[in-house]
């Protein structure tokens, strides 16, 4: 049973798991700790970062920390979450990090692990990046209401492949789960979050003078574009991702409801709801970051732009998420 500590000792400190704490350097620790005296109620200094522990240390150290008395500094915290990076699942046995902690370090972990996979798309760097999209969704799972811990750190700065796919992950997964309700099932809802993560992964085959040109792109550069789609599927074929969830996601979300899309020019009810939302949510997350050659638009701006658009977009999806965004349901 963890121990009370006063409200401003938890403020400034936290608990640091026994799970956590096993995941670091055996002898030598890179952050601070501090222990518990339970008479005056006060955290006092117990280890100084980068000193070498005894073997009698070490054990006294994982003793205080399963008794509850062995804390972290809040100072500390980006080298704490830094390391949980890492190793994401830790995450989920540790309930001392705050909600907006636990978001920040998921976001951070999937940056890294994507924007690794991306710049190599193999096996040996899709397991790392599986894993903790897996973690994701794990913690979703456990309170779907989560989900609006991460939109509200969705990424408006310049356009960067990997944050791009980060929030259209999260854009398209809370459409997903508020569509399919009491309906949703446990692995559509782990391969809809891949398929939304890995949607472009086609995009890292387009040459960079074309995604990084500042002017309007000429119409041979144009046309280096639209094969990113299949590109996207041959590489998921090779990572063995057959899920009808991350297909649809990748195939169909540049599907256009009045078939002026591509690859396939599918139209309206030829377009699945996992490529319908997967359209939405790829759309906006493009819209709300700065390119070369646009401006980010706002949040608003942005989902008003999808909802008026009946033509291209299944209008369900973006009224959805322009309705939540004029009450601020996010």
């Amino acid at each position: 049973m963890a121990k009370s500590v006063p409200i401003s000792v938890s403020e400034d400190y936290y608990q640091i798991s026994e799970a956590v704490l096993s995941s670091f350097p055996k002898y030598r620790l890179p952050l601070d700790l501090f222990v518990l005296d339970e008479k005056t109620v006060q955290l006092l200094p117990y280890y100084k970062k980068d000193h070498r522990l005894s073997n009698e240390q070490v054990e006294e150290l994982h003793k205080l920390c399963q008794e509850s008395l062995l804390f972290v500094s809040r100072t500390d915290h980006p080298i704490y979450s830094q390391h949980i990076i890492k190793q994401l699942d830790l995450v989920l046995v540790d309930a001392n990090l705050k909600e907006g902690e636990v978001a920040d370090i998921i976001i951070q972990a999937l940056d890294l692990k994507l924007a690794d996979f991306f710049a190599q798309p193999v096996k040996i760097l899709f397991q790392p990046l599986f894993d903790d999209c897996h973690v994701f969704t794990e913690y979703l799972w456990e309170d779907r209401h989560r989900i609006k811990l991460f939109l509200r750190r969705l990424y408006q700065g310049e356009h960067k492949l990997t944050r791009h796919s980060i929030n259209t992950l999260i854009v398209g997964l809370w459409l997903f789960i508020n569509a399919k309700a009491e309906e949703l099932l446990r692995r559509e809802f782990d391969y809809m979050a891949l398929g939304l993560l890995l949607h472009d992964v086609g995009m890292t085959k387009v040459p960079p003078p074309v995604l990084n040109k500042e002017t309007q792109l000429k119409q041979d550069e144009k046309s280096k574009i639209p094969p990113h789609v299949l590109n996207g599927m041959q590489i998921l074929q090779k990572m063995d991702l057959s899920a009808a969830e991350v297909k649809a996601a990748c195939l169909e979300h540049h599907e256009r409801c009045d078939g002026s899309g591509y690859p396939q020019k599918l139209k309206s009810q030829q377009i699945s709801m996992i490529g319908s939302i997967a359209a939405v949510a790829d759309s906006f997350s493009a819209m709300i970051q700065k390119r070369p050659y646009a401006g980010a638009k706002t949040l608003l701006d942005a989902g008003n732009e999808l909802m008026s658009d009946n033509a291209s977009y299944d209008r369900r999806f973006g009224t959805a998420l322009y309705t939540a965004l004029v009450t601020n349901s996010f």
